[in-house]
């Protein structure tokens, strides 16, 4: 079967972003969330895995990290009408983040085209075209040829989230300087789960899938999703 172009490849961003997002540079300059700042700022990021025509793969004041109860708008399998549920109304990025990631890793080729499903996990992205990164997210959507591919062969897939988390070095740094985090008010979460996928004439079981998002969460406003790290941090 077709393999995907690699998802993460370098890029741009103008040098307005990369000044205005200066600040976040403070909160997440550890090593290891410093891929996810690259992703904001336009730097490399490394390879990864991204739908082909039989299998997926992932990759992704601070709130508490304990694991929070899923909200009711996550997806519980393939959609018909709606091939991706929409954001929940939710001001806690740990619970944005799980209904996030089962969405993206539920789809079903037999009932949407690729051009819905991508415009449905748009739907998401945070309205701050500063922070917003549209192309990470377009990598995790195979492209319209590739999409029929699957699509012939029946290809649906089902997410399942198991536990969010913020990761340690965010939280350390968040608690060294927590003025830093109201520059954009960005969380990076941790999402681990599964993904099980199934095609014509065969399947693969629930395997293991990992994703480290960058979730926006201003006071006053539902979370939203602004970027895909390139990298999974514990």
């Amino acid at each position: 079967m077709p393999t995907l172009p690699e998802p993460f490849k370098p890029g741009g961003q103008s040098l307005m972003v990369r000044r205005v997002l200066f600040g976040l540079m403070a909160v997440v300059a550890v090593a290891l969330v410093a891929g996810l700042i690259a992703r904001f700022t336009g730097g490399g990021h490394p390879s990864q895995a991204t739908p082909s025509a039989t299998s997926t793969a992932t990759t992704a004041s601070a709130p508490s990290s304990t694991p929070a109860a899923e909200p009711s708008t996550a997806p519980t399998g393939p959609a018909t009408t709606h091939p991706v549920a929409p954001p929940p109304h939710t001001h806690d990025p740990v619970v944005f983040a799980k209904a996030f990631t089962q969405a993206l890793w539920t789809y079903d080729t037999r009932t949407a085209s690729q051009s819905q499903q991508l415009a449905g996990l748009r739907a998401w992205l945070t309205s701050e075209s500063t922070y917003a990164d549209p192309a990470a997210l377009a990598s995790q959507v195979p492209d319209p040829t590739l999409w029929d591919r699957m699509r012939s062969n029946g290809q649906f897939a089902t997410g399942r989230v198991t536990e969010a988390h913020l990761p340690a070095a965010f939280n350390q740094a968040v608690a060294a300087d927590p003025t830093k985090l109201t520059v954009a008010y960005v969380y990076a979460v941790t999402v681990t789960g599964s993904q099980s996928i199934t095609w014509t004439g065969g399947g693969r079981g629930d395997e293991q899938r990992a994703i480290t998002l960058a979730v926006q969460c201003r006071p006053g406003h539902d979370c939203a999703l602004a970027s895909i790290a390139p990298t999974v941090y514990p």
